[in-house]
């Protein structure tokens, strides 16, 4: 498990690339009135600026924000007019990484000779309920464990909290792919993954 440091002043908002793209067109001005907007409602945290990333926009603050700091942000951005607020969902602060693995899963699909992918792996982890209120850190990665054997493991990272709660209910969790029932455990920090030092 990491933590970011100056990243725990992140506000999370996950909301659909089209959106992105019509906020980020304008971001200086919404930076503007949203700071105006907090200021208003005497809260002592700001924007310093926004960007985007796989996880939506992110809002960096000046402090780790509160609560009401990012319901604040969020409901100024889905009462943009031109924005799509269907596709906004609810913000969250950066967290710890926990780093699983899942096991037990075939390296082709089943009835094909088609590898499994990182698209069929996005998939899976959205379509499965295991996975539900889970927070992907970053891009799973598929790897066959041997050259003789067609099986794979997807080692996934999440946002979790201080005390790994999300990674607790997850590991040793089964679940169905096609005809396997692939099993979660925890797993060390994937070494392409750059970690941050602790908040």
């Amino acid at each position: 498990m990491t933590t970011k440091s100056s990243l725990c002043k992140q506000v999370i908002i996950p909301i659909s690339s089209d959106n992105i793209k019509i906020f980020i067109e304008s971001s200086g001005n919404h930076i503007a009135n949203i700071n105006r907007l907090l200021k208003s409602i005497k809260l002592d945290t700001y924007v310093n600026y926004i960007h985007n990333d796989h996880q939506g926009l992110i809002t960096i603050t000046n402090k780790v924000s509160s609560q009401s700091n990012m319901n604040t942000v969020e409901n100024y951005i889905k009462n943009i007019q031109t924005i799509d607020i269907s596709d906004i969902q609810t913000a969250y602060l950066s967290q710890s990484k926990s780093y699983l693995k899942i096991l037990e899963i075939s390296y082709f699909m089943e009835g094909t000779n088609t590898a499994i992918n990182l698209e069929v792996v996005k998939f899976i982890i959205k379509s499965t309920h295991v996975f539900e209120n889970i927070h992907i850190a970053s891009q799973p990665h598929v790897i066959k464990v041997s050259f003789k054997l067609d099986m794979t493991i997807i080692w996934i990272d999440i946002w979790d909290s201080q005390n790994r709660s999300s990674a607790k209910t997850l590991i040793n969790h089964c679940f169905n792919i096609g005809s396997h029932i692939a099993t979660i455990h925890g797993a060390n920090m994937n070494p392409s993954v750059f970690q941050y030092k602790n908040c």
